[in-house]
């Protein structure tokens, strides 16, 4: 009971702070974040909700997103759509009147890159600082990623982060039944853990059909049927391209080709099929036209491309080693800003499916490594500056189990070199793991989502989890000290240890991207206030 009301009085401490029931247009949550869709973003008080004990951070792209970590966030999620029902029933009118509350908001933080860098060269520079030019980052960052492209990826990602809670709760229990099989323990049991651990895997073409159709507007049951005759056992006695299709045959990306084309058939057919007749024609022509089109063409095109994927993550990592593992770890924060990260979820997603592991996901987890050495480092080469140590010890648990942003916008990346230097303890920590690839020991994670410590449970290879763990391991370790060393020796001139090493607390009350477990939280009714030096 005392956990349900703390994640209810979280809940409760986060609506009227993103301007109420009102103001929010759509709720869902990832891994770690309370995904939120807001009418008026002008209503929302960034400052008040980082200083909320629970809040790790927030990060504005396509959707407002409020980092709350692994587990929290399913239990707060739930509270927070309870009030917002709650709260529209109670008052449906739109909450203009906060506005009068904030007057400054949060466009008093929205400077530019250039303004702010500008600014911190003339005072000293605190945690608040930083947080204010990682908000100013994070809305250039979002006005660079709104192309085409990188929506067209937010898209795709929008696709499979619904199904990552499946994936990771398969893939522990396929672990748990792999280590209980070569044990030789509860073989009674170790066949019904096969059938739910591969269960989902089997019918997964289905649900990338179901939500790709969603997500580009056509009706999903409709795309999870198309997408279904990918997995069909019948398939077998079809030929197409003179080969005899196999069950499962393109997998995720022919199910993904198959949903996007059923909905343009099915927008076709709702343009001119009359009104009369829609509700037969329209299921029946998006059904038939897909499906044979899937068939004869997208089930074999998907899955030579599907092939060449695993060929080629393979070769690369064979041939490539840690010279690869270098490069992918090294690369991977950047891909994260650029939004360009996204666009590995099919890749993981198809290796998944075909090798029961992605050995991508272990060494881009690398990244996350080089970040936490790299802001240890920064809380020893700034022993004066009070604020931005808080704000490490505070964030560097949540980075430890993978949670980056408290750390990437709170600390390395508005300080400019540490950024860098993380990105350096990411490249070593990728081409350890690399090179024990190259070497024939595979280090793969049975899902995508988790990092740094969570994706213990998830790890999988070909030389038995003792093997695979040693490796994961070590590749975190040399992640860390190679950020922490890169950072310690390179991450500071002197004109920024001038600017950052100074012993001054904010003069006024400040709020960083992430808070103290000793912040206060703010009343359910009431604006939190901004604890000083957070």
């Amino acid at each position: 009971m005392a956990t349900e009301d703390k994640n209810r009085a979280t809940a409760a401490a986060i609506l009227p702070l993103v301007g109420g029931a009102a103001n929010v247009s759509s709720i869902a949550h990832c891994m770690t974040r309370l995904r939120l869709g807001l009418r008026d973003r002008s209503l929302v008080d960034d400052e008040a909700l980082k200083a909320i004990p629970a809040v790790m951070g927030v990060v504005e792209d396509d959707t407002y997103q409020i980092v709350l970590g692994p587990g929290t966030v399913a239990r707060v999620t739930p509270e927070f759509e309870q009030l917002v029902e709650e709260g529209r029933k109670a008052a449906p009118e739109p909450a203009a009147a906060e506005t009068a509350a904030h007057p400054e908001g949060p466009a008093s933080i929205s400077i530019s890159a250039s303004a702010s860098a500008s600014a911190s060269a003339s005072a000293s520079a605190s945690a608040d600082e930083l947080a204010a030019q990682g908000a100013a980052m994070r809305a250039a960052r979002k006005a660079k990623n709104a192309t085409p492209f990188k929506l067209f990826l937010r898209r795709i990602a929008n696709i499979f982060v619904p199904l990552i809670p499946a994936l990771i709760g398969c893939g522990i229990i396929a672990g748990l039944n792999g280590l209980l099989v070569n044990l030789g323990w509860l073989t009674s049991v170790t066949p019904a853990l096969a059938a739910m651990a591969s269960g989902f895997m089997a019918l997964i073409a289905v649900f990338v059909g179901f939500n790709t159709t969603k997500e580009f507007g056509g009706t999903p049951i409709l795309g999870g049927a198309v997408a279904a005759i990918i997995v069909f056992p019948g398939v077998a006695n079809i030929e197409a391209f003179g080969q005899k299709l196999s069950p499962g045959q393109g997998g995720v990306l022919g199910a993904l080709g198959a949903a996007v084309l059923a909905v343009y058939v099915e927008k076709w057919c709702r343009r001119w099929v009359p009104e009369a007749l829609d509700v037969l024609v329209t299921p029946t022509l998006t059904v038939l036209v897909s499906g044979l089109v899937t068939i004869f063409g997208l089930m074999y095109v998907a899955g030579e491309v599907s092939t060449a994927i695993g060929t080629f993550a393979d070769w690369l990592l064979s041939n490539g080693g840690a010279g690869a593992g270098f490069v992918l770890g090294g690369l991977f924060l950047p891909l994260v800003m650029l939004g360009l990260h996204q666009a590995l979820i099919p890749i993981h997603t198809t290796l998944i499916e075909q090798q029961g592991y992605t050995v991508l996901l272990p060494i881009l987890a690398m990244a996350g490594a080089g970040q936490v050495g790299a802001a240890v480092a920064v809380y020893f080469r700034l022993p004066r500056n009070e604020s931005i140590r808080r704000t490490i010890k505070s964030a560097l648990p949540a980075g430890l189990l993978g949670v980056g942003e408290p750390l990437i916008y709170g600390v390395s990346l508005p300080l400019g070199r540490p950024f860098i230097t993380a990105c350096v303890g990411g490249a070593f920590g990728g081409g350890f793991i690399g090179l024990f690839n190259q070497l024939g020991d595979k280090v793969g994670s049975t899902a995508i989502g988790p990092s740094g410590w969570a994706l213990f449970p998830l790890l999988d290879g070909n030389h038995g989890l003792g093997t695979t763990i040693a490796i994961y391991a070590g590749g975190l370790l040399v992640g860390y000290l190679a950020g922490f060393l890169a950072t310690y020796f390179f991450g500071f001139g002197k004109d920024l240890l001038t600017e950052f090493n100074v012993s001054r607390e904010p003069a006024a009350s400040a709020v960083t991207a992430t808070n103290g477990p000793t912040s206060p939280a703010p009343g359910p009714d009431t604006p939190a206030k901004e604890p000083a030096g957070v």
